[in-house]
């Protein structure tokens, strides 16, 4: 999986929108159905976050990583 997140980007998903999300839920009345939409989008904004991958992002074509790093590498071994 190409990761197409940034540092900045998984910053915000996770430690402004995502808990931005879960307040108005709570002002939204806990159980409401509004609230669980804003709920699922919250943890939705984490797990991409945790990922390093927005599935909405890739019809699109937009990446907020940096050109130098395209897919995690696995350490090669020297010798």
């Amino acid at each position: 999986m190409k990761l197409n997140m940034g540092r900045a980007d998984r910053l915000i998903r996770t430690f402004i929108i995502a808990p931005a999300l879960v307040v108005a839920g709570i002002v939204m009345g806990p159980l409401g159905a509004l609230s669980l939409l804003f709920y699922a989008l919250a943890v939705i904004m984490v797990a991409t976050s945790a990922v390093g991958t927005c599935p909405l992002y890739l019809p699109f074509g937009i990446r907020t990583l940096g050109r130098d790093r395209r897919t995690p590498s696995a350490p090669t071994a020297a010798g």
